[in-house]
């Protein structure tokens, strides 16, 4: 019930993931992320949490993005109320979309990423979150919003939208986690938190924060 996308920024060696759905806190329930592993989504009409920290725990020691949804889906009964995408800190893509998740169903790999989504309006969605991110301009999080604003205006989830979340991740630097857990139009929110976000006093105290290269660095 929920359209992701998942992608490298070989320039920066940041990664990061964007979802929307039209239900409820489409973050927490399926963008997950460490800077020294890779991204899962997992959702779908019964989504598994514990699908997404499996991927992030077998990207983190080593297993490919696809051995990893494989293992991950093959083992469990209820796999085809569910959808899995991962994405490695090199390699492809992968994904597994279960039959049960109403129609449309889609998942599409391009290069440096992978996109899914269930219960679309359409089969042209995936495509176009593809498309709309890989034609934009900007950084990484701006890329990833143009991404779902393209899926929006190609079909959305077929119920509307009503949460969208952003993740982006790097070893450089905090995590930007953003999340609108419930509005009317999520991806006008989501764009103005972005904003906020990445400006002014927060993004002053953002960059001073510990991270993966720097753990030891505060306030100057």
């Amino acid at each position: 019930m929920t359209f992701s996308i998942l992608a490298r920024d070989p320039a920066t060696g940041l990664m990061g993931g964007a979802a929307a759905t039209g239900s409820l806190c489409v973050g927490g329930w399926v963008l997950r992320g460490r800077a020294d592993a890779g991204l899962s989504a997992s959702q779908g009409a019964s989504p598994s949490t514990l699908w997404g920290e499996a991927a992030i725990t077998a990207l983190a020691e080593g297993e490919s993005a696809t051995d990893a949804v494989t293992r991950i889906t093959g083992a469990d009964r209820g796999r085809d109320a569910r959808q899995l995408s991962a994405l490695g800190l090199s390699g492809p893509g992968a994904a597994f979309s279960g039959s049960a998740n109403g129609p449309e169903i889609a998942d599409m790999l391009f290069d440096g990423g992978v996109a899914a989504g269930n219960l679309l309006s359409s089969v042209d969605v995936i495509p176009a979150l593809v498309d709309g991110f890989l034609g934009a301009s900007g950084d990484l999080p701006h890329r990833l919003l143009e991404g779902l604003i393209a899926a929006q205006a190609a079909g959305s989830d077929s119920r509307g939208l009503f949460s969208a979340a952003l993740l982006v991740v790097g070893r450089d630097r905090a995590p930007l986690t953003l999340r609108i857990d419930y509005s009317e139009d999520p991806l006008t929110d989501l764009a103005d938190l972005l904003e906020r976000a990445t400006s002014g006093e927060y993004q002053f105290w953002a960059h001073q924060v510990p991270t993966l290269d720097n753990p030891e660095r505060t306030l100057d």
